[in-house]
């Protein structure tokens, strides 16, 4: 039985409101369509004229209700999906969930390869699990864009790659969602030795020959930690440069049908390799962001634009430390320097060597509260710690080994600000 979507919070004065819908109910279907999960809900109840069938302490009640088609409901359900998240079925020896400590949440054990959550979140999927009564699902609701990791356009590579003999050849999948209008934003996991260099090579080829379906590529490093237990290996310097020539080539020859820059190394892979960030005219596709492209950018345009406006009234500190994961500490300490000059706030930057996951590890977004405390102890007193808002969850206040902002301050006997731009911490130290 379909368990329908569990609204869990309904906005004062909204629709939903004043329909008499609660948090509790379960809307079981839309216009006689069973409910999957909250894109059914978006498409099937969208009419004007919507017939609910909702569930409240063991009675389905049948609403009849008329709304213009620009309303919005005001519902937010407890999960995205009604029937859980499709997990994945592939044995990827890079896996970067299999390769997670004992202990943290269960959240981080989930191994999604759910194309709608790839729809509502730009999660990446393999398209592997697919069966033909998702393709007509994805043909009548046109879930447009997907985001689809590719690894290798050569099928009996991707295969390897995936843990998986069974894996479709994906260019032949990317082209059957391009004949029912769904575009895709990729991605390829570089793991030397399996799918760089050459194979790569032909793998930018091949995904190129696919758009306009394909509106962008991002090319990523993989990511190991300490418990990994394969033979692959992290990128080197090297080999982040060999990727960005790659890069050069194709950028200075590009098919004729693209205009734009397309083709997105990570700025983990750029920062490796040491090369300039590119200017902000470089990242045309914005859908690539929170694969780690052009977040660089933001950070030094963001320095850039407050530093035009000169010294910031109201300001309130003596000495800042902003810590951050290694490999953005070179770019965060130029920052600090002029940061320090424009607001007269002392302020020194904490690199923090990842020893939960591994100092292969270098992101600032998965760094763990243990380790920002280890690393705090070693250091000179400041009034103010900056942590980076990417190393807490979604809400902004648990990281990875679950210890909270006040957790994290009552153990350091020091005030902590979460900041996610140095825009935002300029307006947390004004107050």
């Amino acid at each position: 039985m379909n368990p329908g979507g569990l609204v869990s919070d309904v906005s004062a004065g909204s629709l939903a409101d004043e329909i008499g819908l609660e948090p509790g109910d379960r809307i079981l279907s839309a216009n006689g369509q069973p409910l999957r999960d909250v894109i059914d809900f978006q498409f099937y109840a969208g009419d004007e004229l919507v017939v609910l069938e909702v569930l409240r302490d063991g009675i389905v009640h049948r609403l009849e209700i008329e709304r213009d088609l620009d309303e919005s409901w005001g519902i937010s359900f407890a999960e995205p999906t009604f029937d859980g998240m499709r997990q994945c079925s592939n044995h990827c020896p890079f896996c970067f969930v299999q390769q997670m400590p004992p202990g943290l949440r269960p959240s981080l054990y989930l191994k999604d390869d759910d194309y709608r959550y790839s729809f509502l979140y730009g999660n990446y999927v393999t398209l592997t699990n697919l069966d033909e009564s998702d393709w007509d699902r994805l043909a009548e609701q046109r879930l447009s864009p997907l985001y689809v990791s590719i690894h290798a356009a050569d099928p009996s590579v991707r295969r390897r790659m995936l843990g998986n003999r069974r894996a479709p050849d994906v260019r032949q999948q990317i082209k059957r969602l391009g004949e029912i209008g769904i575009q895709v934003h990729a991605q390829v996991v570089v793991c030397p030795g399996m799918n760089d260099g050459d194979i790569l090579a032909e793998t930018v080829r091949e995904t190129a020959s696919l758009h306009p379906i394909v509106q962008s590529l991002a090319i990523v490093p993989v990511g190991l930690t300490r418990f990994h237990r394969s033979s692959i290996r992290p990128l080197t310097a090297a080999n982040a440069r060999a990727v960005l020539d790659l890069a050069d080539q194709f950028w200075a020859h590009p098919p004729a049908d693209i205009e734009d820059t397309w083709l997105y190394p990570s700025d983990e892979i750029l920062l490796l390799a040491q090369r300039p960030i590119p200017p902000a005219a470089f990242y045309q596709e914005e859908a690539q962001y929170e694969n780690g492209i052009g977040m660089v950018r933001s950070l030094l345009d963001d320095w850039a634009a407050l530093a035009r406006k000169g010294p910031p009234p109201g300001t309130h500190c003596h000495e800042m430390l902003w810590v951050c994961g290694t490999l953005i500490a070179p770019v965060l300490s130029e920052i600090a320097r002029s940061f320090a000059s424009l607001t007269g706030c002392r302020v020194q930057v904490l690199p923090v060597v990842n020893r939960s996951l591994g100092d292969t590890v270098t992101v600032s977004g998965l760094l763990f509260g243990s380790d920002v405390l280890a690393a705090l102890e070693q250091t000179v007193a400041a009034d103010l710690v900056v942590l980076p808002r990417g190393m807490f969850e979604q809400t902004g206040t648990r990281t990875l080994d679950d210890m909270t902002v006040e957790q994290l301050s009552g153990t350091l006997g020091r005030p902590i600000l979460i900041a996610d731009t140095l825009s935002d911490l300029v307006t947390q130290i004004q107050r």
